[in-house]
C-alpha cells in the first residue's frame, strides 16, 4: 500500500460507532486495525484517514476535545459515485448536514465543478464528499 503524504488522524468519541459509520455506511475500506489503543487506517478511492479512540493524551491534543470535534475543518473526500453515498446514508437513517449541491471553484487550472454533500461523522467531523462534474 502506498501512503499519502498527508493522512489526517481523527480522534473519535466512540471508536466502534465511528468504525461502523466509515466502513459500513460510507463503505471505506479497512486497511488495518490495532486494539491498544483502538485505531484503524481506512481508505476510500485514494483518500486515507486514521481514526483512534480519544484518550485525553495531552501530548497529542491542543486542548480538551469537545463535540463537535474538528471545528473549523472540513475534509474533502473525492468519490466517483456521490449518489451511492447519499443512498447509503439514507439506508442507515444518517442525516446529511447539507444535501446535494453543485459547486464551482476557481483554481490555478481554471474552474473546477463538482457535486458535493456535507455530512458530520459521529464525532462531529465535517466530511465533504465531492464528485467531479
Amino acid at each position: 500500500m502506498k501512503f499519502n503524504a498527508l493522512i489526517p488522524e481523527l480522534y473519535v468519541i466512540d471508536f466502534g460507532k465511528s468504525l461502523d459509520f466509515y466502513t459500513k455506511t460510507l463503505e471505506f475500506k479497512l486497511e488495518y486495525q490495532r486494539d491498544n489503543p483502538k485505531f484503524a487506517f481506512i481508505s476510500h478511492q485514494g483518500s486515507q484517514i486514521m481514526i483512534q479512540q480519544d484518550d485525553d493524551d495531552e501530548e497529542w491534543h491542543n486542548a480538551k476535545a469537545e463535540y463537535p470535534y474538528g471545528r473549523g475543518l472540513n475534509l474533502e473526500i473525492k468519490t466517483d459515485n456521490i449518489e451511492k453515498i447519499i443512498e447509503n446514508l439514507k439506508q442507515h437513517n444518517y442525516p446529511l448536514k447539507r444535501g446535494l449541491q453543485e459547486s464551482s471553484y476557481n483554481t490555478i487550472d481554471g474552474v473546477k465543478k463538482q457535486k458535493e454533500i456535507l455530512v458530520m461523522d459521529p464525532s462531529g467531523y465535517l466530511l465533504r464528499f465531492a464528485e467531479k462534474k
